[in-house]
């Protein structure tokens, strides 16, 4: 996220802060990139992975042509995040980087299993391999998909969807390591079971890689507060305000990978206090908690409000 964008002061009106911020345009070019060279090299380690018999490789190839899918729908996501609100979508389509990164933790836990049967059939009945043709691919495998994490590691911190792009290049840089392992270890013993026994671990590898991004994603699907925000914190924070006696029907969810929104209502005995105030209060979380959608209502009385009990929603 820019930091010109998260420094930039909020427009608050009755209580709405109204400043927003999307993924850097800057990795456009690293999506493009990866992307392409991605693709090209599925093709090269698809073919060579048949022609040289090795489960490994073409392990590797399809775990490949994955991530090649899941960089374009980050990518797409990110496009689509950047589309104005309308009148049916008042938020925009910034939770489509929500779902893109639960599609890329989905469909490659799908394509682990496929590669998993596969390298199981291929233990029970080994087949020789071109060890040096697979030493040689996987070896420029490490290069690739190592420069395209390196595209994506400094955004992963603050975007899960980039983090499941960078999650994704890494662990094919690590699995092309575990290739060429391989590939020595079959010169040096001839034993052809460690090839797909290679490929078994490259899918617990990609499963171990993957399965925080999934938790994070279904969690951030279903609105919940990322893992990150100190949802106390943030109550105790509001409460301390000037005026606040308490403070309930507090909500905060992602309406993007990158984006928070938090509603609730304060009791302040004495009414409203005024913009100013306001504008300190939303002006705060956006500093202390990247909180960047803040809706605040003032309240005299909680008694009367009918959102008051902590069990309604």
């Amino acid at each position: 996220m820019p930091q010109a964008e998260r420094n930039h002061p909020p427009h608050t009106h009755a209580g709405h802060d109204h400043g927003h911020a999307h993924a850097p345009a800057t990795f456009g070019v690293a999506f493009a990139v990866g992307i392409g060279l991605n693709t090209a090299f599925v093709i090269i380690e698809a073919i060579y992975g048949y022609l040289s018999n090795s489960m490994a490789l073409v392990a590797d190839a399809g775990h490949n042509l994955s991530d090649v899918l899941g960089l374009i729908v980050a990518w797409i996501a990110i496009v689509l995040a950047k589309r104005p609100p309308s009148p049916r979508y008042t938020y925009g389509l910034r939770g489509s980087s929500i779902l893109a990164a639960l599609f890329n933790a989905v469909f490659l836990l799908v394509a682990v299993g496929a590669i998993g049967w596969e390298a199981i059939l291929r233990l029970f009945n080994p087949a020789p391999v071109a060890s040096g043709t697979v030493l040689v691919v996987a070896t420029v495998g490490i290069i690739i998909n190592g420069f395209t994490a390196w595209l994506f590691a400094s955004g992963g911190k603050n975007d899960i969807n980039i983090r499941g792009a960078y999650l994704h290049m890494a662990a094919d840089a690590a699995v092309s390591v575990g290739v060429v392992a391989a590939a020595l270890a079959i010169m040096a013993t001839g034993w052809l079971w460690i090839d797909p026994v290679i490929s078994l671990i490259i899918g617990a590898v990609i499963v171990a890689g993957t399965w925080g991004l999934l938790k994070d994603s279904i969690a951030m699907s279903l609105n919940a507060v990322p893992r990150w925000v100190d949802s106390e914190a943030v109550r105790d924070f509001l409460a301390s305000q000037p005026g606040v006696t308490t403070l309930h029907d507090l909500h905060i969810w992602p309406m993007s990978t990158t984006e928070l929104a938090l509603t609730c209502h304060l009791v302040i005995p004495e009414g409203p206090p005024g913009d100013d105030y306001l504008v300190v209060v939303t002006r705060s979380l956006r500093e202390k908690f990247s909180i960047e959608h803040a809706t605040i209502q003032i309240e005299a009385d909680a008694a009367r409000c009918l959102l008051a009990p902590d069990h309604v929603v």
